[in-house]
């Protein structure tokens, strides 16, 4: 009789601390950017770090925790795919070169700079960040394992390590100063140097690799990028493209890659061969902002239109998968990385494309590239708890996205407000 009545209180204990750790919210409205759909007053039981169930009708325990969402629409958390958070130029102090940033900041301020960019990103609904590189020696590999091993605030981080690049990388070096573009760059100009700059990259901690493909007057070949995409993927990695020319593009999307970054002069013939080889495209704004004196905000512009209007158009006509990436590489203390981030969901808008899919390029798509679509992305039963709210209908008024009033990440809030 007493041990049936020690395992019925070992029992109930147990009970008593699974009711502890499920929290239901209350959602007014409810999207699924993949579908594009809404459904009204769902309730999301959120297990510890999972959603437990979703529907109109999900019983909630008792002592369970609520939070009331049923004035807002609720969302999947928003991705960046383009990030630097380990970067932050200066304007005037670097003559508007990035080259001179990474110059004049340390490893050690730079690995702060994620840290700090990394909380902003959380607070304006970035649940999940590819960090595409420029984070000198492996800067922001540190900010991804403080924020796995929870001494820090951050979304779940994807980090690229050292750019491989031929010879120069995105630099104009001198004879006299070959070693200033180390180690920002990797530079692979054989098989062999590729080989060992993919394994050095994971060996130190990247989960992605990123090849700078044409910033020089040569370029990978298509038989190079594939060479790299095999060593990247045979380590269970993806490997990203940063195209700036439409040679680079076109070698790219033959090759098959999993992104080209920038495109931004993508062909129609590039864009057809990357919807056959399910090759997405990153697309970037090149916002600029800088402060005015005593550090308030300055004027924010968006550069360059054609770079990106343009390409977005053709790559959605053309059916392929476009995923949001702002690259945005400043802030200040009046305009966090955050919120330039997320603020680009208006040159989006100009393009003229439908609110869902830019809503996929910030959830779906970008999920699906990031290799992490059977974990993130919906919110649907057995899902990390990744989840946002903002004040209005994204799918009506896209512009929404940039009032995020709740962010829950794994289950964890970290933000709620009126």
């Amino acid at each position: 009789m007493k041990k049936l009545i020690f395992y019925a209180l070992v029992v109930l204990a147990a009970a008593g601390l699974t009711s502890a750790q499920l929290t239901a919210i209350r959602a007014g409205k409810l999207v699924d950017p993949e579908t594009g759909k809404v459904t009204v007053n769902q309730i999301i039981l959120v297990d510890g770090a999972d959603i437990k169930a979703v529907g109109p009708n999900v019983a909630i325990p008792a002592g369970t925790s609520v939070i009331d969402l049923s004035m807002f629409t609720v969302m999947p958390g928003m991705m960046d795919a383009h990030a630097h958070l380990c970067m932050n130029m200066v304007h005037k102090r670097d003559a508007n070169s990035y080259y001179i940033t990474t110059l004049r900041d340390s490893n050690a301020k730079r690995a702060i700079q994620g840290a700090v960019n990394a909380r902003s990103m959380l607070e304006y609904g970035f649940t999940s960040v590819r960090d595409i590189g420029n984070e000198g020696n492996y800067a922001c590999v540190e900010v991804r394992r403080a924020i796995n091993q929870g001494l820090i605030d951050g979304p779940l981080l994807i980090t690229a390590g050292r750019i491989i690049a031929p010879y120069g990388g995105q630099f104009d070096l001198q004879p006299d100063k070959q070693n200033l573009g180390e180690p920002e760059y990797f530079y692979a100009d054989t098989r062999d140097e590729i080989k060992k700059a993919i394994r050095q990259n994971i060996h130190y901690g990247a989960t992605l690799i990123k090849l700078v493909i044409d910033d020089q007057q040569y370029i990978y070949s298509v038989d190079d990028i594939k060479f790299a995409i095999e060593e990247a993927h045979a380590a269970g990695v993806k490997l990203a493209a940063h195209a700036w020319t439409a040679a680079g593009a076109l070698n790219a999307a033959k090759a098959g890659v999993d992104s080209i970054e920038h495109a931004v002069v993508i062909s129609d013939e590039a864009l057809a061969i990357a919807k056959k080889n399910n090759v997405a495209i990153v697309p970037t704004p090149f916002t600029e902002a800088d402060a005015t004196a005593g550090g308030q905000p300055g004027q924010v512009k968006t550069t360059n239109e054609d770079w990106f209007i343009d390409p977005v158009r053709r790559a959605n006509k053309a059916g392929v998968t476009l995923v949001f990436g702002p690259d945005v590489i400043f802030n200040t203390n009046g305009l966090p990385r955050g919120k330039l981030s997320i603020d680009t969901v208006d040159e989006w808008k100009m393009t003229g494309i439908s609110s869902v899919s830019i809503l996929r390029a910030l959830t779906t798509n970008a999920a699906k590239l990031l290799g992490i679509e059977k974990t993130r992305g919906w919110i649907k039963s057995g899902f990390r708890a990744d989840i946002i709210a903002v004040r209005d209908n994204p799918l009506e008024k896209i512009e929404t996205v940039k009032d995020v009033v709740f962010v829950m990440r794994n289950g964890k809030v970290y933000k709620q407000k009126n």
